[in-house]
């Protein structure tokens, strides 16, 4: 059965974040801590030097404060684990910036005594970017939080790294706009960290990716240089466009300290479906029926197999709003004529079920409905995670082959892995692939690695999509990028980092 309901009020970002942060923290607590990356990872530190009580009487010279050096143990652990729990450095020092000469301050002595650094946001990264390997300083953008500017007839933003996504996202909607970017994480993860990965998320069919949202940054590099890029134009075409180095280096060509935006204005017709279908190719089908039925209202557009509604659903003790099916769609629609918009979603849905494509859903535009729906999508890679470990892969493939991964890799690990399940953004070919078990598994990641990418190649895919390379995939970049580009990666490395200082052992393989 289709329903319809209207809307009644405006959602409670606050309630949202809140409830978000709480079962992200019920999914990771009380798992093990993973094994030191070296004892787990073939990788060799590099000749960096380590750091000496000196070191950290510097570093407390520059960051005159309480609680801005950390050196304990039990409080820099939680620095030194990724969220996934699959990679874990020792750094023994994190610092904690309030401003960006301060950060410029410690990259300039930093680069002197040759003392790798690791930034760090919000730490929910997936490939291991954000964690140190050895010891490297931990630099937290945490205290880096402050929103310096909204102005709502341009639509810019201008605020510091360190500011939560979800907090952002809260204060522009005020103002009459909304964040180009959305994701699972926006609880805590770090607007600096995703334009360091140049996160994709869930708007991404609409707003398109921070490459062309980011007006401007400001970053710090390896030498201690202060880079103000920023601009609050959309047209500023003075020559290189040095801004995007920045956008999606994951930290090893510089830190992002500031930036500028570009936010939307926020749509008055927000409707969401959760669809249920037959199998893949009524998924894809549907899909371009969507994207020719909905047109420009069309803002998300999300597949979800069984598998991984059931995790979800099952770990968090909630509830699908339709019956069981082997695939399922989350379509919202954004515009600003709550008529003209209901009549164009209801004409796509009505076709789509008279031609078998759309077996059964809901549809809603009320705010508390709406919420409980996209926590089904949302919440799925912490429901995974339940399970005690799980290898996830974040690929592009062609919408032909989209599926076609899961099944094989489901065939190919057999009862290895407790659950392998496919779900993501069809509307920008972007799969999460997951396999899950009960802790990790030497046997089974031989399975899967480098069988996921040579399997990704093979389509022509991308072996990342929106997660960045981090330190997981370094050996792996190869299968997306030919040798000149590589070699033309690591001249720019070597220029920007002479010493090679910024995030080592991420993005690019160790030569």
């Amino acid at each position: 059965m289709l329903l319809l309901r209207s809307i009644s009020s405006t959602a409670s970002l606050c309630q949202r974040k809140a409830f978000q942060n709480l079962l992200r923290g019920f999914a990771s607590k009380n798992r093990e801590i993973p094994a030191l990356t070296k004892e787990r990872y073939p990788v060799k530190r590099g000749q960096f030097s380590e750091v000496t009580d000196r070191d950290v009487a510097k570093f407390e010279s520059i960051l005159s404060g309480s609680g801005r050096v950390l050196t304990q143990l039990e409080d820099t652990q939680g620095y030194n684990i990724d969220y996934l729990g699959s990679v874990r450095g020792y750094g023994r020092v994190v610092l904690k910036p309030k401003t960006t000469e301060q950060l410029a301050d410690i990259m300039k002595y930093c680069n002197e005594r040759k003392l790798a650094v690791c930034p760090q946001g919000g730490n929910t990264g997936l490939v291991g970017g954000s964690v140190p390997v050895f010891d490297e300083v931990v630099i937290s953008l945490q205290l880096m939080d402050k929103i310096e500017k909204i102005d709502e007839y341009s639509g810019i933003l201008v605020c510091q790294a360190g500011c939560i996504l979800g907090t952002l996202e809260e204060k522009v909607n005020e103002k009459g706009l909304v964040m180009p970017l959305d994701l699972g994480a926006k609880g805590s993860c770090h607007i600096g960290g995703n334009i360091s990965t140049n996160a994709g998320g869930l708007r991404l069919v609409r707003y398109g990716n921070l490459h062309g949202s980011v007006l401007g940054i400001e970053a710090v590099t390896a030498e201690g240089r202060i880079m103000d890029l920023m601009s609050n134009f959309k047209k500023d075409n003075t020559g290189y466009h040095l801004k995007h180095l920045f956008i999606g280096s994951e930290g090893t060509l510089g830190i992002i300290t500031r930036l500028s935006i570009f936010c939307p204005t926020a749509s008055k017709s927000v409707n969401v479906a959760f669809l249920g279908l037959e199998n893949y190719d009524a998924v894809k089908n549907t899909f371009l029926a969507a994207k020719r039925g909905l047109g420009e209202i069309l803002s998300s557009c999300e597949m979800i197999d069984a598998a991984s509604l059931d995790s979800c659903t099952h770990h968090f003790n909630l509830n699908s709003p339709i019956e069981k099916y082997p695939f399922y769609m989350l379509i919202e629609t954004s515009g600003s004529n709550v008529t003209h918009d209901e009549e164009k979603l209801s004409s796509f849905l009505e076709n789509s079920m008279e031609s078998g494509l759309v077996l059964d859903g809901t549809v809603t535009n009320e705010p508390t409905k709406m919420k409980n729906i996209w926590q089904l999508r949302e919440l799925i890679a912490d429901s995974l995670l339940k399970d005690g470990y799980c290898f996830k892969y974040d690929i592009s493939l062609p919408l032909d082959q989209f599926y076609d991964v899961v099944l094989a890799v489901r065939d190919r690990v057999g009862p290895l892995a407790t659950k392998v399940t496919g779900y993501g953004h069809i509307g920008d070919s972007n799969l999460h692939l997951n396999v899950s078990c009960p802790k990790f598994s030497p046997e089974l990641y031989k399975l899967l690695e480098p069988f996921v990418y040579e399997y990704t190649s093979n389509v022509r895919g991308s072996v990342s999509a929106e997660h960045g390379i981090g330190f997981l995939k370094t050996k792996y970049l190869k299968y997306s990028k030919q040798p000149e580009s590589l070699l033309l990666m690591q001249q720019m490395k070597q220029l920007m980092d002479p010493n090679g200082i910024l995030n080592p052992y991420k993005v690019l393989p160790q030569v």
